[in-house]
């Protein structure tokens, strides 16, 4: 874990984090939708893992599998067969939820805000996880990387961006349109996306950077002590 130095030091008081490969471990998910399209899982993750590499997307692995793949139809098939799309108690990841609490007993205002369909605020709400507030894309009709999407979490936690500190593990979706919007960013290397997207540059702009979440309340807490308030 690594922290710059940054010579204007203002107190964060508002922590938002994604949920995606950040609080939820994809893996499961993944390999869910393997089984479902009769793909091994190990072909599908080295697919996923190549496409991602080249700039596409997980959509563009369900098009390779099966060419005129309907999301919506799929995830009705998968609901009427008993084995609907989506996460659960199994898929968080297990720093998630002491590093939630952990800041919330600091006073901060905690968020959960991530590009995902309407049915994950369900989902999100029955892990009952240590938050103030949840923004699901879909609800509020704006995904990352558009910087109203940023502007929202700002809104919720009634403080200004640069008293923000957005966690992610996409360098795309999260850090640099975070660090244009005005907030802070923390980077968090896991999932594809954190192992496979590299910029130095957009980094060395990050308040963290982070392998797990386990450290970052200590972290964040010691920043803080030596913050402008």
């Amino acid at each position: 874990m690594t922290s710059p130095a940054h010579s204007s030091v203002r107190a964060v008081e508002a922590v938002f984090f994604d949920i995606g490969e950040t609080l939820v471990n994809e893996g499961g998910i993944y390999m869910r939708w393997a089984d479902w399209l009769g793909v091994p899982r190990h072909t599908f993750l080295t697919k996923l893992g190549a496409v991602l590499a080249t700039g596409g997307g997980h959509m563009d692995v369900f098009e390779y599998f099966r060419p005129g793949f309907d999301l919506v139809a799929e995830e009705r098939r998968r609901a009427e067969a008993g084995v609907p799309n989506g996460f659960g108690a199994d898929d968080l990841y297990p720093d998630a939820r002491p590093c939630l609490a952990a800041l919330r007993a600091q006073g901060l205002y905690v968020g959960i805000a991530g590009n995902q369909p309407v049915e994950a605020a369900e989902q999100i709400a029955a892990l009952d996880l240590d938050a103030d507030a949840i923004g699901i894309s879909d609800i509020w009709g704006v995904s990352k990387p558009d910087p109203e999407f940023f502007e929202r979490c700002a809104q919720l936690a009634d403080v200004l961006p640069d008293r923000v500190l957005y966690v992610g593990d996409r360098i795309d979706n999260d850090v640099r349109p975070t660090v244009a919007y005005g907030m802070r960013s923390a980077f968090l290397r896991r999932g594809p996306w954190g192992h496979i997207q590299e910029d130095a540059g957009a980094l060395a702009d990050c308040l963290f950077v982070l392998d797990e979440l386990t450290g970052l309340p200590d972290l964040l807490a010691a920043y803080n002590a030596r913050a402008v308030r």
